[in-house]
């Protein structure tokens, strides 16, 4: 007997699980009529009859039903399968995959990462620049098998661990009307222009996010995502910005810029480590796992 065809397997998994050709086609992306070829392919090639056809739909045999439940284990193996080996790099040395905002990556990782590959010479890490919206989605698809995301609540279908705080600051050109200022709530500023930038959502959507409390909402003429782009932009006169504080100092004394503390409750930030739930934080990217959560306590 010839070896079962993956493809078929997918296929009827897709129509058993449909309860129709039609749907299963929609969801593979085939036409109907390749998806009961296909499907009467495998009956022959098995010489069993696996779906009964009526015209609710189909639903599977005896014989059917077992199959279902086998190429289901064999299909979630193959996954497994597939994810391990992507977890290395084309020369065979471990690689993980690890997510992150920008902001994350200039003021959490370097080091870390650096004490990390210090001590596994033979291991890769891709860390790959996100946003905290999709970090987590990304993560519970299989896209990454670390990621790092701040948000007010550990995001759903992935396990996170509490990270890191960060608290982002004003910044304004030295001598502007603001300046003299050591601290202020954001509301205080709302006279000035500011340099926006909001990752896939609307500043309505931002506005909603850092709460209710402000009169009106500010105006913003200009989005800036690069951090360095933007203090530029405030030393231009272009308009003040959020900027998280640890960043904004590196451009301080250079660039002619004020930093003031804001004293809204949002502008401190939480940032959570998360992981697929199907990983469990095995193999090299566990590690990788167990040494940020370490460093954070030292």
């Amino acid at each position: 007997m010839k070896k079962l065809d993956t493809a078929a397997l997918e296929i009827f998994v897709a129509a058993v699980e449909e309860q129709s050709l039609s749907k299963a086609g929609e969801r593979e992306n085939l036409v109907t009529s390749a998806i009961s070829k296909r499907i009467s392919d495998l009956e022959k090639h098995l010489g069993k009859r696996l779906l009964e056809r009526h015209g609710r739909g189909v639903e599977p045999t005896a014989v059917g039903d077992m199959l279902y439940q086998r190429a289901k284990l064999i299909l979630r193996n193959l996954h497994q399968t597939e994810e391990a080996v992507a977890a290395y790099a084309s020369d065979g040395t471990p690689r993980i995959r690890l997510l992150a905002n920008p902001s994350t990556s200039l003021q959490f990782l370097p080091g870390p990462i650096a004490s990390f590959l210090a001590a596994r010479r033979n291991t890769s890490i891709d860390l790959l620049e996100s946003h905290s919206y999709d970090i987590p989605r990304l993560i519970a698809s299989g896209g990454g098998d670390i990621g790092i995301y701040h948000a007010e609540q550990p995001a759903t279908g992935v396990i996170s661990y509490q990270y890191k705080k960060d608290r982002v600051g004003l910044v304004v050109p030295n001598g502007h009307p603001l300046s003299h200022y050591d601290q202020l709530h954001f509301e205080e500023a709302l006279d000035y222009d500011l340099l926006g930038y909001f990752p896939r959502h609307s500043l309505e959507q931002f506005l909603s996010y850092i709460g209710p409390g402000l009169s009106r909402p500010p105006n913003v003429k200009l989005q800036v995502s690069n951090f360095e782009t933007r203090c530029n932009m405030v030393r231009e006169g272009l308009g003040i910005a959020v900027v998280p504080e640890r960043i904004a100092a590196n451009y301080l004394g250079p660039m002619g810029l004020t930093l003031i503390k804001l004293l809204d409750d949002w502008a401190v930030r939480q940032f959570y480590i998360c992981i697929s739930p199907t990983s469990g934080g095995n193999g090299h990217a566990g590690k990788l796992l167990e040494h940020l959560l370490h460093e954070m306590q030292e």
